[in-house]
């Protein structure tokens, strides 16, 4: 009699993980499509400073032979030294510098203080005040230039750096009482009352509680003051027709002719006024980004 043995099914091969692996593949497409948008939206973005860089170092001949796109035949400083012979570069320098500076710290620190009065003092009509400010900033400077000009005539300050001062301190000034009022009003009220429970002072509490929960939001305020300082245009030109007070971007127009114009030296003193910029961004590219990060995380 023979003995039958159970037999074991057999056991069907395992799947391979074709979901995760399609998850892998997704997210490895999406990472390289995101670097190649970001690589190119990087040329796009550098491709007018790469050509501005490539131009300032041709000759004209070259210039107006090859035009603006051929790589230079021999790189040459003429243009800058052509820049240099036409402008006071150094004093125009020194003028953007101390008009820049001023305007943002000073602005700030404007703002700063009627912030407080209007974020956390609660004086009565303050939306009226903050849709007045708010509409200052969105008028156009054509709009304002007539009242400037006799104003700063009026005050003799007409062909001196201090009629641009006093101008763009109280528009940035007016900017950020509007964006600082908004994020004052958010400090929590538990922590002003602990400050003026310890005896703190109004004065002690502004500079010692409330500024430094909006420093991030200040820095960002004080780069970006400088940078649309230095490359204001319209007003200083009105304000500061006397060469011994004009800013670069005025000290740059003077290089337009009437009929002609020397693409060349025209793109070395364009180089020349950007740097300055650029390096007071780099300077300050951490306090910008901690400063867009600030409200990101409670």
């Amino acid at each position: 009699m023979s003995t039958l043995t159970p037999t074991t099914p057999a056991t069907p091969a395992t799947a391979p993980p074709t979901s995760a692996r399609s998850r892998r593949h997704r997210r490895g497409a999406a990472a390289w499509t995101t670097l190649v948008l970001v690589t190119a939206g990087a040329v796009v973005t550098a491709a007018p400073f790469l050509l501005l860089l490539l131009n300032a170092f041709k000759s004209s001949a070259d210039y107006s032979t090859h035009g603006p796109l051929a790589w230079p035949t021999s790189f040459t400083l003429d243009a800058f030294a052509d820049y240099l012979g036409r402008v006071d570069f150094p004093l125009a320098l020194a003028n953007s510098v101390v008009v820049s500076v001023v305007v943002s710290f000073a602005g700030v620190a404007i703002g700063l203080l009627a912030a407080y009065a209007l974020g956390i003092g609660r004086i009565r009509g303050r939306t009226s005040v903050v849709a007045v400010l708010l509409l200052a900033t969105m008028l156009p400077h054509e709009a304002l230039i007539y009242p400037l000009f006799y104003g700063a005539q009026a005050t003799g300050t007409l062909n001196t750096i201090w009629s641009v001062i006093i101008v763009f301190t109280v528009l940035q000034g007016a900017y950020a009482t509007y964006l600082l009022s908004s994020v004052m009003s958010t400090v929590p009220p538990s922590l002003l009352e602990a400050a003026a429970l310890d005896g703190a002072s109004r004065w002690r509490i502004l500079t010692q509680v409330v500024a430094p929960v909006l420093r991030p939001t200040m820095g960002v305020l004080v780069v970006f003051f400088f940078i649309w300082t230095w490359n204001e245009f319209y007003i200083p030109l009105v304000l500061l027709a006397d060469p011994a007070s004009q800013t670069v971007p005025i000290a740059l127009s003077t290089l337009r002719g009437q009929h002609s114009i020397d693409i060349t030296v025209l793109n070395a003193g364009s180089l020349l006024s950007l740097l300055p910029t650029l390096a007071f961004f780099v300077f300050f590219q951490r306090t910008l980004s901690r400063g867009v990060t600030a409200g990101a995380v409670k």
